[in-house]
C-alpha cells in the first residue's frame, strides 16, 4: 500500500514465537527511504517478526519501491524531503502502536537485539532505549567506529525529533535506558552516492557551526571550527586509537571515509571564512 502527501548482517533472522505479552507485537519499525536498494531487502530481512513497518520514502527512482513490495506487513508512504526531522516525524504520525523501533534504511537489527528487545517487559518505566552500533564496509563490521549509540526504542508520544547540523536529534521526554546488543549500520551504496551525500552535510554542518556560539559548541566542534586539524585527527584517531588498521582493507576504507568528510567539511568552512 502507498500513501502519498504533496557475517552477520547477511543472515537471516530465524522465525520468533510470540505470545500476546511478548515486547514486539507492540512494535512499529519505521524506516526512511531514498534510493536505498543496495541495502532495504537486507533491512527488512531482519523485521520479519513486525506485524507492520512505515517506510517513508522521499522520491525514490531506483528499484527501492519493488522491493519494499515484497514484505506484505511494509506500507509506504510517499513524502517529499525537507528536513530530516520533519521526515522522521512525519512517520512516527502514522504509527499506531505503543512503541516505535526507528531506523536508517541501512540498519539491520541483529538477531540478539531482537531476543533483547522480545523480553524487556511491557510494563516498564523506561520510555526509550538506547542501542550501540557495530560499523561494516564491505559487508565486515570493524571493531570500533565514531557512530555513538543512539534512542532507536522509543514510547511513540514521548519523543520527538528536531533538526541538528547535517542530521536529526531525537528528544525524549522520560526516562531513558540501554540496550547491550548491536544494530549493524551496513551501507552499501555506490561511492559516488556516498560522496554526494557527504558534500550536502558539510554544507549544512558547516551553517551549523558558524552559526552556533563559541560557548555552546562541543569540544569536538570547536576543533572542527578551527579548519585544518579535524581531518588529520579524525584519521589518526580511526586507524590508530580505535584500531581500524588491523581491520586491514576495511578500516583503510573507513579511516578515509571519516577523514574525507572532515576534509569536505574544512572546504565549505574555509570557503565561508
Amino acid at each position: 500500500m502507498i500513501a502519498t502527501q504533496d557475517n552477520e548482517p547477511s543472515s537471516l533472522l530465524p522465525p520468533l514465537l510470540l505470545s500476546s505479552s511478548d515486547m514486539l507485537t507492540i512494535i512499529t519499525p519505521v524506516i526512511l527511504t531514498y534510493n536505498e536498494a543496495s541495502n532495504i531487502d537486507r533491512t527488512l530481512q531482519k523485521l520479519t517478526w513486525a506485524k507492520r513497518i512505515v517506510v517513508v520514502d522521499s522520491g525514490s527512482t531506483d528499484e527501492t519501491l519493488a522491493m519494499l513490495h515484497h514484505y506484505p506487513q511494509v506500507e509506504i508512504f510517499q513524502r517529499s524531503f525537507d528536513t530530516h526531522a520533519n521526515q522522521w516525524n512525519y512517520g512516527l504520525q502514522q504509527v499506531q502502536t505503543e512503541w516505535i523501533l526507528s531506523l536508517d534504511a541501512d540498519y539491520q537489527v541483529s538477531n540478539e537485539l531482537v531476543t533483547e528487545i522480545a523480553n524487556l517487559s511491557i510494563d516498564s518505566t523506561t520510555d526509550a532505549y538506547y542501542a550501540p552500533f557495530k560499523y561494516c564496509v564491505f559487508g565486515q563490521p570493524l571493531r570500533a567506529t565514531l557512530l555513538p549509540p543512539r534512542a532507536v526504542l522509543f514510547q511513540r508520544d514521548r519523543a520527538t525529533y528536531f533538526d541538528d547540523g547535517h542530521t536529526q536529534q531525537l528528544k525524549v521526554d522520560g526516562i531513558t535506558g540501554e540496550l547491550s546488543a548491536y544494530i549493524y549500520h551496513d551501507d552499501r551504496k555506490p561511492l559516488q552516492r556516498w560522496l554526494w551525500a557527504q558534500d550536502r552535510y558539510a554544507i549544512l554542518e558547516a551553517q551549523k557551526l558558524l552559526a552556533t556560539p563559541d560557548g555552546k559548541l562541543s569540544l569536538v566542534d570547536r576543533v572542527r571550527r578551527q579548519k585544518i586539524m579535524a581531518p588529520f585527527i579524525i584519521l589518526f584517531y580511526c586507524l590508530i586509537l580505535h584500531r581500524g588498521i588491523l581491520d586491514g582493507r576495511a578500516g583503510w576504507y573507513y579511516a578515509f571515509q571519516r577523514a574525507l568528510a572532515e576534509l569536505l567539511l574544512s572546504l565549505h568552512l574555509l570557503k565561508k571564512w
